[in-house]
């Protein structure tokens, strides 16, 4: 009879889990429960599966709090209680107001309020009376409220080692030390499961408590449906019948449009993949899909569909991926099939300024009620977490910092201080820490979605549910994947600037010809892809100038076998190896040829996996899918699994595959399956790779600007300007009168925006261009100040960036003036003139700036110089005795390069050793890339941003030439002359 249970729910608060919770109240033999989380209905769900299995009565509730003070709990009747209580605690997160002391009339909620309340009670409301409170009802007449009595005995910790677990939390919770943690702030040492019959026995004098409590639990019973039923949106018309005859029509009037009217493989496809939607019940899925693409769409809002989704020809079909499936040879089974064990769901990519008006849309077309975005569970696993402890055990900045670190580990090992640290941390690993927003999966229930979840508001400010994609799984929810990318930012702006600052036109949309054109490609194959999608990393340029990829089809399996476990797998080289010398692969059957011959006999893809299971072992497509899964760990039934295996055995012999043949293939299929990505996720990615290719070989200015005023990619700010300059863009420093609050291109003339400088306040790096639109240039910086109303420091930044250059004075100048005019620490007169004096002209000395004062001032306030280069702030001339386009001329050769840092990976070796790969720029500004093994790291380390000296051995790889490093050293610079003279 537990009226208050809590579990790791009650975030930073309760120590267990519901797994643990369930098995505790188990082995006492309880009998039925209410699980009453903090403020939140995370855990119901789970808690009352568990139960279920335990052969407990699970019973849903809530409990109330403010600023840590217990205000009531609330105990569901059945189903439609538990949605009253969500609803309740819905409506004050989502209007971010105070919970009231008192409830509203609920008609299928018992509210328990703490022993102590006053004020006349309801018919549905009750106090809990601690046994530890008892004594308070000696000699005192109980007549008006014996009915009203019960036993509140609540749960947060399972033992006396949680509860100091509990304390800890407790300070973390608070930010605080562990002993300026109040009992106020803490639950009781008691609060947790009793000894079997204690309870009973601290009640046996008021044994009616007992009775009223017991009643109580049994009048409730949570009515959901048992196991795991389709909670989503079941049709998108009202009709399920109208809902497969819309699919049907829009299905095959989209075939039209991508296919024409005579293709019948097509036309046999869409009408095989209709049935087996329609069997499975997933046109609503397909419409909604389809109906928050055509939104976007009317908007002119660009998006890409990608994920498995893209193996559906109906999906390409609706425009909902613009990946043609029987072009590229995709199985629909990879998508959706009858034995799938986890919902299938489409990804759909937007821009990131545009994201929020598709999920808004959603919600009003759907019903707030019914749609909310997906949460997630952070959880105490991060290292950072010993910090946390450490604060709390109130151990100084300096010895924390030595826990931390990695290079000490051996040292800490012995350290008892560090011993207690990490038993805790241990304690704490996995326990959840606190609820936030997934990336972008959005729910459309078919009912109220508060029947299984209070919802949130977060700082993104649309309701979401309190609990995270794994249980909506569970639960009977298949997710909408609405996400945002910067890359997609950069193709939408980049057709934008064009039109306006070169006034074409670019349909972006027409990917199949941009993958013929033999100038896109050129530009592929030479690695130039920085800002590109999917396609600019170090890594990638690599892998691509080593294929010489110069086609879609190659660039799909640079996307697939770029992935972590296929490079480290060996089946990375294999396919270069193979990809230059194609008569060399030997196939070890000719159906292997005829399947696996566009990637030279390796499964580079999961769908490879699935072809050969069904062209050489005659397996139908479902069983092909789950067999690739299953190698995947992703299936969950071990005996089904085996099943297959020998069934994978046997057709391939009854087809007349010799035995040892069989065997071989199968050992290979085995091993590939586990490191095989999606050809539709790679797919995906090579179209938009392909529109952002186009876009920086015909128009490179503009698509630079894009990418700057997209938050970049995968490298630094100061690169990205560095390839606009490039380019052929004259890249001027900020200026009030003529940069906008981002990078902005007329002609080839390319102003820096304010947001790039540091320092500067919201409100000027956008009211400094509004007021020039509305009124005019400024005309010195006394009109500047005199019409934004800037002060001293914000004015002191522009003019050091450069900003006020137009008045033609210098910087010292200006910075002269600017204090003579905002200096608040000037004394100031009170007193009336009595006429009207002009300033003062003072004659000032010339005060000149140098180029190396400017290039420091730009590397303080923008990060990177503009007026110089990192090679005109070196001390030496040396340049190094070769630069990059000379390296494939000195393989085999020790030499010395120059170079500025651009980026370096770690890598762990199959030792546990580091070593690193670098990417620099030469003199010239082009790339080149380092090796650095872990016997040379150590001793020469990387020293953040600057130029090197580098030292080593030209080595190549497939044509791609790379330096193998023996000795690295950080070059010295020009001294600030500022700082010289100070």
């Amino acid at each position: 009879m537990y009226l208050n249970v809590h579990s790791q729910y009650s975030l930073r608060y309760g120590t267990m889990s519901i797994p643990k919770l369930v098995e505790e109240a188990s082995a006492r033999g309880i009998t039925q429960m209410v699980l009453t989380d903090i403020n939140n209905s995370t855990g119901i769900m789970e808690f009352m599966r568990e139960c279920d299995e335990k052969g407990i009565k699970p019973i849903a509730g809530l409990e109330f709090r403010k600023d840590k003070r217990l205000l009531y709990i609330g105990i569901a009747k059945n189903k439609e209680g538990m949605r009253e209580l969500n609803e309740f605690l819905t409506e004050h997160n989502l209007e971010q107001k105070a919970l009231p002391e008192t409830t509203p009339e609920f008609k299928n909620v018992f509210i328990v309020y703490p022993y102590g309340h006053a004020g006349e009670l309801n018919d549905n409301e009750y106090l809990g009376i601690r046994f530890d409170e008892l004594h308070q009802l000696y000699k005192k007449d109980l007549s008006g409220i014996k009915e009203k009595l019960l036993a509140l005995q609540p749960v947060f910790v399972a033992d006396k080692i949680e509860y100091r677990l509990h304390e800890y939390l407790r300070g973390i919770d608070l930010n605080t030390l562990l002993s300026m943690v109040t009992p106020e702030d803490k639950c009781k040492p008691t609060d947790q499961f009793l000894a079997p019959g204690k309870l009973e026995a601290s009640y046996a004098k008021y044994a009616f408590i007992l009775d009223n409590t017991r009643n109580l639990m049994n009048c409730c019973e949570m009515d959901y449906p048992k196991g795991r039923i389709n909670l989503n949106r079941l049709t998108f018309t009202g009709n399920k019948k109208n809902d497969k005859e819309l699919l049907e029509k829009l299905a095959l009037s989209g075939m039209d449009y991508r296919y024409g009217k005579q293709n019948k493989e097509a036309f046999k496809q869409v009408k095989h993949e209709l049935k087996v939607i329609y069997e499975l019940d997933f046109c609503a899925y397909f419409l909604i899909t389809w109906d928050i693409i055509r939104f976007s769409m009317s908007q002119g809002y660009y998006h890409v569909g990608r994920g498995s989704g893209a193996n559906s020809i109906v999906a390409y079909c609706l425009r909902i991926t613009d990946v043609d499936p029987i072009e590229l040879d995709l199985y629909f089974e990879r998508f959706l099939n009858s034995k799938r064990t986890s919902p299938p769901d489409f990804d759909i990519d937007y821009s990131w300024d545009e994201r929020e008006d598709v999920q808004d849309y959603i919600f009003k077309r759907y019903g707030s009620k019914h749609v909310a975005l997906l949460g997630t569970m952070s959880t105490f696993k991060d290292r950072s977490i010993i910090r946390e402890i450490g604060k709390v055990m109130g151990l100084p900045k300096s010895e924390i910092d030595g826990f931390t670190d990695q290079t000490r580990a051996a040292f800490n090992r012995d350290n008892a201080v560090f011993k207690k640290i990490s038993a805790i941390h241990a304690m704490m690993a996995n326990m959840p820490n606190q609820r936030s927003i997934h990336a972008g999966g959005v729910l459309i229930s078919e009912e109220p979605i508060t029947y299984y979840t209070a919802l949130d508001l977060p700082p993104k400010g649309m309701a979401t549910v309190q609990w995270d994609m794994y249980e909506a799984e569970k639960i009977g929810y298949d997710k909408y994947d609405i996400l945002s990318q910067r890359g997609i930012g950069h193709i939408k702006q980049a057709v934008k600037l064009i039109e306006e600052n070169q006034q074409r036109k670019i349909d972006i949309h027409n990917v199949k010809a941009f993958m013929k054109d033999p100038v896109v490609n050129a530009q592929l194959k030479s690695g130039n892809t920085i800002g590109c999608f999917y396609i600019e990393s170090p890594a990638m340029r690599q892998l691509i100038r080593k294929l010489g990829c110069d086609s879609y089809l190659v660039l799909v399996a640079a996307s697939s076998i770029i992935r972590p476990g296929v490079a480290s797998s060996g089946m990375m080289g294999t396919y270069i190896k193979f990809h230059h010398a194609p008569d060399t692969v030997k196939y070890l059957h000719p159906v292997m040829e005829e399947q696996l011959k566009e990637t030279y006999g390796v499964m580079v893809y999961q769908e490879d996996v699935i072809k050969v299971c069904i062209h050489f072992a005659g397996m139908d497509g479902t069983d092909a899918d789950i067999l690739r899964r299953g190698m995947s760990g992703k299936y969950r039934s071990k005996i089904e699994f085996d099943r297959l295996v020998e069934r994978f055995h046997e057709e391939a012999i009854k087809l007349g595959r010799p035995e040892e043949i069989v065997k071989e293939v199968w050992r290979q299929v085995s091993s590939f399956a586990g490191y095989s990505f999606s050809k539709a996720h790679s797919a995906s990615f090579a179209v938009e790779s392909y529109q952002s290719l186009f876009l920086k070989t015909y128009y490179p200015r503009e698509f630079m600007v894009a990418v700057l005023n997209n938050y970049g990619g995968f490298y630094s700010r100061s690169l990205y300007v560095h390839e606009l300059k490039k380019s052929g863009a004259i890249v001027h420093l900020p200026c009030v009168n003529h940069s906008d609050s981002i990078v902005n291109i007329t002609g080839i003339d390319a102003y820096l925006g304010f947001v790039g400088v540091h320092g500067m306040e919201a409100s000027f790096i956008d009211g400094i261009p509004e007021e020039r639109r509305q009124n005019g240039p400024y005309l010195s910086m006394e009109d500047l100040i005199r019409r934004t109303g800037i002060g001293l420091e914000q004015t002191i930044t522009l003019i050091r960036v450069g900003a006020l250059r137009f008045t033609g004075q210098s910087k010292k100048e200006l910075l002269w003036k600017v204090h003579r005019l905002l200096d608040t620490n000037a004394k100031p007169s009170n007193e009336l003139a009595l006429f009207n004096v002009e300033a003062k002209n003072y004659q000032l000395p010339e005060l000149i700036n140098t180029r190396l004062e400017n290039a420091y001032h730009e590397l303080e306030i923008l990060g990177f110089p503009v007026s110089m280069s990192f090679f005109d702030l070196l001390e030496t001339d040396f340049r190094g005795e070769i630069l990059s386009n000379d390296m494939v001329n000195h393989v085999g050769q020790m030499v010395k390069m120059v170079g500025v840092y651009i980026d370096s990976k770690t890598v762990h070796t199959k030792n546990n050793q580091n070593m690193w790969f670098g990417t620099f720029l030469d003199a010239d500004g082009n790339f080149f890339d380092t090796v650095h093994f872990p016997n040379n790291t150590s001793a020469y380390p990387f020293r953040g941003a600057g130029c090197y000296l580098i030292m080593g051995k030209v080595v190549e790889d497939f044509g791609f030439p790379s330096i193998e490093v023996l000795k690295f050293a950080k070059l010295p610079i020009l001294g600030n002359p500022v700082m010289d003279l100070e």
